[in-house]
């Protein structure tokens, strides 16, 4: 996937203000509209700077846009990487998604998909606020045990001068145990305040995960890796598996081979009525042959217990 400049598409500097970016979008869009330019290229040309306004124009979206800085150049090899729009504060802009406007993959990869969608409720003399969203990064642990913790948003606005600036935005969030990737937590009223005395938006917390190294989740089951000797896994043994509650004690079955997984039931996330697991994937660990006796050692190994692991 190709990396999009919405700045030189507009032929704007980064540092522009949300007037100039209107003036440019409306200069380029009249020069390129394809009742009006002929040539061949007008209605791609047409379509890209109508993208680039579509997320320039929105202070939320230009504020994460801008998070990937002047480093990476139109048309070069881009992938986001894993969480990247997190601790953005997003509120409903009408987008519901890239295909109907014949958008790039890029902007269906950042924007799309109703990531950025809401709306505010309003009746004829008052309006709600509108919905914020906000995806959050939390440890395994949080998760596990639950958590109340002090979290910072960056919550986009326009300054006098007309320049996109994010300010934060600190909240005291309690994490339920159990919770899991992708669920949210709604903090009521959190959002953007009402107008006319209507009562503000909420605040969804999108939950994600933190890099860990030991584990990794799938839904609420944890998964991780048990290395063990040659010996240990063809006699059996018991050995102690570290988890998110803590150490415990796991049997081995005799006979046990690398990429066979565990059960430790229970010991996944957990809330008052669903219960994940803790699986581990065995690796064996050989140990290196180092001395004479150690390489006699193998090869009697081999001469008592033949065998071809690639049949």
């Amino acid at each position: 996937m190709e990396f999009k400049d919405y700045y030189e598409t507009l032929g704007i500097k980064r540092d522009a203000s949300q007037d100039e970016v209107k003036q440019a979008y409306r200069r380029l869009a009249r020069k390129f509209h394809p009742d009006v330019n002929k040539s061949a290229s007008a209605e791609a040309r047409f379509k890209d700077i109508g993208e680039a306004y579509e997320v320039l124009k929105d202070p939320e979206k230009r504020a994460a846009y801008d998070k990937f800085g002047a480093n990476w150049k139109a048309g070069q090899e881009f992938k986001p990487p894993p969480n990247w729009d997190a601790g953005f504060e997003f509120s409903g802009g009408g987008f519901t998604g890239a295909e109907q406007h014949g958008f790039s993959d890029f902007f269906e990869e950042l924007f799309g998909r109703g990531r950025f969608g809401g709306s505010g409720q309003h009746t004829a003399y008052r309006m709600r606020g509108e919905n914020q969203h906000a995806k959050i990064i939390i440890r395994l642990e949080d998760a596990y045990h639950g958590s109340t913790q002090t979290i910072t948003l960056s919550r986009a606005m326009v300054d006098e001068s007309g320049h996109v600036r994010t300010q934060p935005h600190s909240l005291h969030v309690t994490i339920p145990k159990g919770i899991t990737a992708g669920q949210h937590i709604r903090l009521e009223g959190q959002g953007m305040p009402g107008v006319g005395g209507g009562g503000s938006g909420d605040l969804f917390l999108e939950i994600a995960f933190a890099d860990h190294p030991l584990f990794h989740a799938e839904g609420r089951d944890i998964h991780g890796v048990l290395s063990l000797t040659p010996w240990e896994a063809a006699l059996g043994a018991t050995v102690t598996v570290p988890t998110l509650g803590g150490n415990v004690e796991l049997k081995v079955p005799a006979g046990t081979q690398a990429g066979n997984k565990l059960r430790l039931k229970g010991r996944g996330l957990a809330t008052a009525s669903k219960r994940g697991d803790h699986y581990v994937t065995i690796r064996i660990v050989v140990p290196e042959a180092r001395t004479n006796e150690q390489k006699k050692l193998y090869r009697e190994m081999a001469r008592i217990m033949p065998m071809n692991p690639r049949i």
